[in-house]
């Protein structure tokens, strides 16, 4: 009588043992950068830590880089940016710069501008809070992003809508708020002028 060989186990191989993905690894790299940042891990580490991460397989060799340091803050849970035009005027972007879900933006005397252009945004949705006030706010989004403005107040110097509805996969919503004022907010994708700085300078953070 031939003996039967036991089935194949089905159970799931333990979270540890799982592959991880490109945005594990990268998400791991980015809490690694922050630490050294905040001076919780010297240089010669963070170099010998991002190459384990960029060639970890697994959740288990990922977990080992980042077990004594905090975990990364909940992008939901940071505080509002807040830029606040003043005299002289604001502004934030073209570069790169984290995104949280709430931004507001006061125009003030000097005028804010908020350009989304260059951001890697991993939120679904942003919300934009904006007060034309005196001299007005301007935000700039990426072609791909989709404005939504009815929450939006036009006050005494409207709203000026230039964006197109079309949104790709993966790109975040823009929800605008507030009124606009005194001076009004316009909402855009990047002009003719920013695209060719940006295409001639594509490294630029």
């Amino acid at each position: 009588m031939t003996s039967q060989l036991p089935e194949p186990s089905r159970r799931s191989a333990p979270s540890g043992g799982l592959r991880a993905s490109h945005d594990d690894r990268e998400a791991v790299v980015e809490q690694l950068r922050d630490a050294a940042a905040e001076g919780r891990i010297d240089l010669d580490e963070l170099d010998s830590r991002l190459e384990q991460a960029l060639t970890s397989k697994t959740y288990a060799e990922l977990a080992v880089l980042t077990a004594d340091l905090p975990g990364p803050k909940a992008l939901e849970d940071q505080r509002p940016l807040v830029l606040k035009g003043g005299m002289y005027g604001a502004s934030r972007g073209p570069g790169r710069w984290e995104v949280p879900g709430h931004v507001i933006a006061r125009g003030g005397v000097g005028g804010v501008k908020v350009d989304f252009t260059r951001v890697e945004c991993r939120l679904s949705e942003v919300t934009v809070e904006a007060y034309g006030e005196a001299a007005g706010v301007t935000i700039v989004v990426p072609g791909s992003w989709a404005v939504d403005t009815s929450g939006m107040g036009p006050g005494i110097g409207g709203l000026t809508d230039k964006t197109t509805p079309d949104r790709l996969p993966g790109t975040p919503l823009i929800r605008l708020t507030g009124s606009g004022g005194m001076a009004g907010v316009v909402i855009r994708h990047p002009n003719r002028r920013e695209l060719r700085k940006l295409d001639s300078n594509p490294k630029r953070d």
